[in-house]
């Protein structure tokens, strides 16, 4: 089979350095980063042996975590607070590809797209438990590649690894996180709490983890044609970035609670921008107006989209995997959102019968459909 072999070169983001991958492609029966010249068989150390070996660095950063890993359950105290819980599912072969995902940032992700769901929520993430499904193709120097991920996210974001299992899986591999935030008393934030005239902000940008997928995809096709030609990744470092590590939207929560903004209704951007305004104008009852000019869109994406032949437009629509926030606010609150430099307002809520629209740069309305990545689709 094919494989991904990652050189990794170091990149230093707004959140400190982080290996990002120099990448060529080869032909190998499995190869996994870094390439360890030794591989240890996990059926060597058993079950247990495995967990210990896995949680061996594990470090508590939370006073809520009362007991961590090695009992048959974690003990967390909540201290009076709410408690948000979230669990998500990563698959081989559905959610990820192993021939250009890297061990580390796929373990790093993992993490991530659960603790979105938490500041989605307008909590606090500080637990995980993480599962793992596994098949003899894989080492325990592979597992220790995923693990640095997870606890490179764990160290980046402050939560606890508390617990999780791990089991035999046929084929590929299944990486099962839940994640558990706390939150002060009635201040979660639903999908369904929108108002009309609120307004529609969005943090970050739109559609670049998709262009970067799409790069990704473009080489490794062009590799099976031909595995003489090694790939171009000229320039395109911020949009692959954004694909195989994506970061979680702290900064955004944290600045809406320094200035006592409490969103109206709230979603993460994982299925694309038009699948999530479509689940929030569906449970709070409402239509939206939003406007094409004002959607964040990185000038990168805006290149790769010019390449590929996309509009930058339905990128940002229907891209998906962005992680970025998408919430609602009473307008009341516009000349506080307006001082955020990376929260763009794209529109405002309106009566259901409205319908979903966009307002295009050429002002007209046309029907925004929520075409997002849909994982259950045959």
């Amino acid at each position: 089979m094919y494989a991904l072999v990652p050189w990794y070169y170091n990149v230093h983001t707004m959140h400190g350095e982080f290996s990002m991958p120099y990448v060529h492609f080869l032909s190998a029966s499995i190869t996994f980063a870094h390439m360890s010249q030794e591989r240890t068989e996990i059926s060597s150390l058993g079950e247990f042996g495995l967990i210990d070996h896995l949680t061996r660095n594990n470090e508590i950063r939370n006073a809520s975590t009362l007991l961590s890993v090695g009992d048959d359950a974690a003990v967390i105290d909540s201290f009076g607070k709410q408690l948000a819980i979230s669990t998500d599912m990563l698959v081989e072969g559905v959610h990820f590809d192993l021939m250009y995902t890297p061990l580390r940032h796929l373990g790093y992700k993992a993490v991530v797209v659960n603790l979105s769901d938490i500041y989605a929520m307008n909590a606090e993430p500080s637990q995980i438990t993480v599962s793992l499904a596994i098949s003899n193709r894989f080492s325990v120097e592979a597992l220790d590649e995923i693990y640095e991920g997870i606890h490179l996210a764990c160290e980046r974001y402050g939560v606890d690894l508390v617990g999780g299992d791990t089991t035999t899986s046929l084929k590929g591999l299944i990486i099962s996180i839940t994640a558990i935030g706390e939150l002060a008393e009635n201040q979660f934030v639903t999908r369904a709490g929108a108002e009309i005239n609120d307004l529609i902000c969005v943090s970050g940008n739109l559609g670049a983890a998709y262009m970067g997928m799409l790069i990704l995809e473009r080489e490794k096709k062009i590799f099976q044609e031909n595995p003489n030609v090694q790939p171009d990744f000229d320039q395109q470092q911020y949009v692959l970035e954004r694909f195989l590590k994506p970061e979680a939207q702290r900064e955004t929560i944290q600045f809406l609670r320094e200035k006592s903004i409490l969103p109206t209704a709230m979603i993460d951007i994982s299925d694309g921008l038009s699948s999530e305004l479509h689940h929030i104008c569906r449970q709070s009852k409402l239509g939206a107006l939003i406007y094409e000019e004002k959607l964040p869109i990185h000038e990168n994406t805006r290149q790769m989209a010019e390449t590929f032949g996309i509009p930058a437009t339905t990128c940002a629509l229907n891209g998906g995997e962005d992680y970025e926030l998408l919430f609602t606010v009473n307008a009341a609150a516009f000349a506080s959102i307006s001082t955020c430099p990376w929260i763009s307002i794209i529109g405002h809520t309106c009566a259901a019968e409205e319908g979903i629209k966009l307002i295009t740069t050429a002002n007209n309305k046309v029907a925004i459909q929520a075409q997002g990545w849909n994982p259950l689709a045959g």
